[in-house]
């Protein structure tokens, strides 16, 4: 099939490439209609075919003619069919330089024909490379020459206080050498006009997995003190798994007498509330109804409103009772240290819930007794 250079130009239109026209090479165009095209010298020579590679004649002189569509086949090689023909300017060269020259498909010694040979394959440029991906790399690279140390993880720490009174539920009992006071305790500071036994006082704190409230909140953590033979007795109530919370309400319950009377901090808007919640979720008795109820929130704020920052618990028992707190664990953290437990972390964190619910009811018997000794002074 013969290639006219038209369609050279037209390929070379539709690919984008330059290709040089037969006559910068010193070959004039051949007729569109014609077997045979005029040489440089007068001569005619014969269109070279796309698929036979026949010897070119030689020209007076010993100079080779060719036909413009082979100057213009060999100046944009990469518009033909051969996948493997040679780019560059070498063979226009060859076809337009003087001297005696040997045809391109012909054996420089004997001047015979030979079977046309492929042309080696001139390998690609390298690529462009994309700035993200070196950059991708480089963090790679900087990853894997610095691998982080493994972390080396000892046998976790899983112990609790206390015994375990049934499963899941740890009862952790302590005493403190604090003499219950020997005469009834006036209410005055309250704004009643009754007294209470000292023995018959329960103070009480509870731990719980948030402050929201409602059924989605319970209490993990009981805290229970009173006045017991001759000293003061301090008993925590902690479940372990969440099956337990049964366990740890009925004995709580057990704690109650009809007669008890109840003291906390805010206990009557919160803590209280919540465990009837939890109570009756369990589908038990409420051993909270009837009961009296002594918080000592609210007498706090009368008299000590706007002396300090706030009436927060912790505040009042560090500027009122002089108590200071080492290494304690805000109660706000409470429920991340009591699931930690639970999901097979240790037991470092709930160790010192324990400690803070401890001296959380410690410190509501001592501010019991201050603001009773605070009412006795105004009068």
């Amino acid at each position: 099939m013969s290639v006219t250079l038209e369609k050279l130009r037209a390929l070379k239109r539709q690919a984008g490439a330059t290709v040089a026209t037969p006559a910068a090479h010193g070959v004039k165009p051949s007729a569109p209609a014609g077997g045979a095209a005029a040489g440089a010298d007068g001569q005619a020579v014969t269109p070279c075919s796309s698929g036979n590679a026949a010897p070119a004649p030689l020209a007076a002189g010993g100079r080779v003619h060719a036909s413009p569509h082979a100057a213009s086949a060999e100046a944009a090689p990469s518009l033909l069919p051969h996948s493997d023909s040679v780019t560059g300017p070498s063979t226009n060269a060859t076809a337009a330089a003087p001297g005696p020259q040997t045809a391109p498909h012909a054996d420089r010694a004997t001047g015979e024909p030979r079977a046309a040979a492929s042309a080696p394959r001139i390998p690609a440029g390298p690529a462009a490379v994309n700035p993200a991906l070196n950059s991708l790399r480089r963090l790679l690279g900087v990853r894997e020459r610095r691998p982080s140390a493994p972390i080396v993880r000892g046998p976790l720490d899983r112990d609790l206080p206390g015994d375990e009174i049934a499963p899941g539920l740890r009862l952790i009992e302590t005493r403190l050498a604090f003499a219950s006071p020997s005469a009834a305790l006036p209410l005055a500071f309250a704004r009643r006009d009754d007294a209470v036994d000292p023995a018959s006082l329960m103070f009480f704190d509870t731990e719980t997995t948030g402050l929201a409230g409602g059924t989605g909140t319970r209490a993990f953590m009981i805290g229970a003190a009173d006045w017991h033979a001759g000293g003061f007795r301090i008993r925590q109530l902690m479940i372990t798994t969440m099956a337990a919370e049964d366990a740890m309400l009925r004995e709580f319950a057990s704690w109650l007498a009809p007669g008890t009377v109840l003291a906390s901090y805010n206990g009557r808007s919160y803590d209280a509330p919540l465990l009837k919640t939890r109570y009756r979720l369990a589908r038990l008795s409420d051993p909270l109804h009837g009961l009296d109820h002594l918080d000592l929130l609210h007498p706090t704020r009368r008299r000590y409103r706007g002396r300090w920052e706030n009436c927060r618990l912790a505040t009042i028992e560090r500027e009122l009772l002089r108590i200071v707190r080492e290494d304690d664990l805000p109660g706000s953290q409470a429920p991340m240290a009591w699931l930690t437990y639970l999901r097979g972390g240790a037991s470092t964190l709930l160790r010192r819930v324990a400690a803070h619910n401890h001296q959380d009811v410690v410190t509501l018997a001592r501010l019991l007794l201050q603001l009773i000794e605070a009412q006795a002074a105004d009068r």
